[in-house]
């Protein structure tokens, strides 16, 4: 019953609906990322190096063997780097705007925070926390000037 309890409480202070949002934003990302790597970046690398497909490149350790009647009896052994040099643009593309995105927010939070912008709304508790910064630096000042 604690457990479920517990359970109830992580459900209720919204951190499971934060963490649903973030994987279903990030699957339906991690499409678009896909789609942006494999239609529209490699196809322009592909034609500038004449025409390589990249999804197909591999080193081949064993070719496959098939028997006189056409039927494949042993798989083929291959390394697809092609497949690396996929993902690892995906996680360049990735990375990079996730950085942007986090530069973005942290100039958004840095305004935010600034109690003396006028154009943002500072949130409640730097501005409290403003105003008691301003009233304790006006007592210590008091107490300075009755020494």
């Amino acid at each position: 019953m604690k457990l479920f309890n517990e359970f109830k409480e992580f459900a209720v202070k919204g951190n499971m609906m934060d963490m649903a949002i973030g994987i279903i934003i990030g699957a339906a990302f991690n499409n678009v990322i896909d789609v942006l790597t494999k239609k529209v970046l490699l196809p322009p690398l592909s034609l500038l190096s004449d025409g390589i497909n990249f999804q197909d490149k591999k080193l081949v350790l064993r070719d496959a063997i098939t028997d006189s009647t056409g039927t494949m009896t042993t798989s083929e052994v291959a390394i697809a780097y092609g497949h690396l040099f996929e993902a690892f643009l995906d996680f360049l593309i990735i990375g990079f705007t996730v950085f942007i995105v986090v530069k973005f927010m942290n100039r958004l939070r840095r305004k935010a925070q600034d109690t003396k912008d006028v154009t943002v709304v500072t949130p409640k508790d730097i501005e409290l926390l403003s105003d008691l910064k301003a009233l304790m630096e006006e007592q210590n000042d008091l107490l300075k000037t009755t020494k």
